[in-house]
């Protein structure tokens, strides 16, 4: 089935399944629908005109999911961005969050504003996503590996008596310049393969932060993004004459998994680590450059 406009219900609802099952694990859910379709031997393009703006659309999706997630530290966080931006300074744990939070924005918003045309053609090679998706392995076990000798040295400094400030660390202890970093590795998924969940949460990883708040700041920091990227891709499907109840109902759809996926994740890293993501991303990318059309 080409892929058009008039996109069938059935393959509209696998992408949206795909993108929401995938888009909050740190394995890439734009690197998936480059990939997965190639090695199913789906038959649709997707440098269509409409593609990238459905992705946004589903996207939405999460973001939605998200919002409904955190739907009480969205209220704290946006008074106190208000209050910050009214007195001029930061006070209190909720304006400092949000400082950080637009702080680690700023990075991607920018790159992806210059960048996005360019990087739009790499949507339409499944080599290029596997190999990123190599790329991300080595991203999430390289934070991992970084995480346990952290975690090693916390540990004798405890047997001696002694503690690591910059270990275990919670969001709101982030310093701006952490948060920027964090941001900046953000950009790196602005390439199919590459994880923004993954490589967020290795950079608070790297940060000092504790698995389950690294996937915390990640998820809150991808909503602004998702967000913004709705309000310049979305209104193109309207110019197209798209079937907006099938893409709609899709949306829909990949909230809900979105909305699951998340609950599962913030239990997962209540204890789990990042290691297994970094296995399926690596036999994954070494698949697609084996088979891929």
């Amino acid at each position: 089935m080409v892929w058009s406009p008039r996109m069938s219900p059935w393959l509209a609802g696998f992408i949206a399944l795909l993108q929401g099952s995938t888009e909050l694990f740190p394995v890439s859910s734009l690197g998936h629908a480059v990939v997965v379709p190639s090695l199913l031997h789906l038959d649709f393009r997707p440098t269509e005109d409409s593609f990238v703006p459905f992705l946004v659309l589903l996207h939405l999706g999460t973001a939605s999911a998200l919002i409904l997630l955190y739907r009480e530290q969205w209220v704290r966080i946006v008074g106190g961005f208000l209050r910050a931006s009214v007195r001029g300074r930061v006070e209190g744990t909720d304006e400092k969050l949000a400082l950080l939070i637009v702080v680690g924005t700023i990075p991607t918003g920018i790159l992806g504003f210059f960048l996005e045309k360019s990087l739009k053609s790499l949507f339409a090679n499944p080599r290029a996503a596997g190999a990123f998706l190599i790329v991300n392995a080595g991203i999430l076990l390289g934070a991992e590996l970084l995480r346990r000798r952290d975690e090693r040295r916390a540990r004798i400094d405890s047997e001696a008596g002694e503690t690591r400030e910059a270990a275990f660390r919670g969001v709101e202890s982030l310093s701006v310049r952490s948060a920027l970093l964090v941001g900046a590795c953000q950009c790196l998924a602005l390439m199919p393969g590459i994880s923004r969940a993954g490589v967020t949460m290795a950079g608070g990883l790297v940060a000092g932060l504790r698995h389950e708040e690294a996937a915390r700041f990640s998820f809150l920091l991808a909503t602004p993004i998702i967000l913004a990227a709705g309000v310049l891709e979305v209104p193109q499907l309207f110019q197209r004459g798209v079937p907006l109840g099938t893409y709609l109902a899709a949306t829909v759809l990949s909230a809900v998994v979105a909305y699951l996926s998340a609950r599962f994740l913030i239990r997962y890293f209540r204890s789990g680590r990042l290691d297994p993501f970094a296995a399926y991303c690596a036999a994954l990318g070494i698949a697609t450059l084996a088979l891929a059309r």
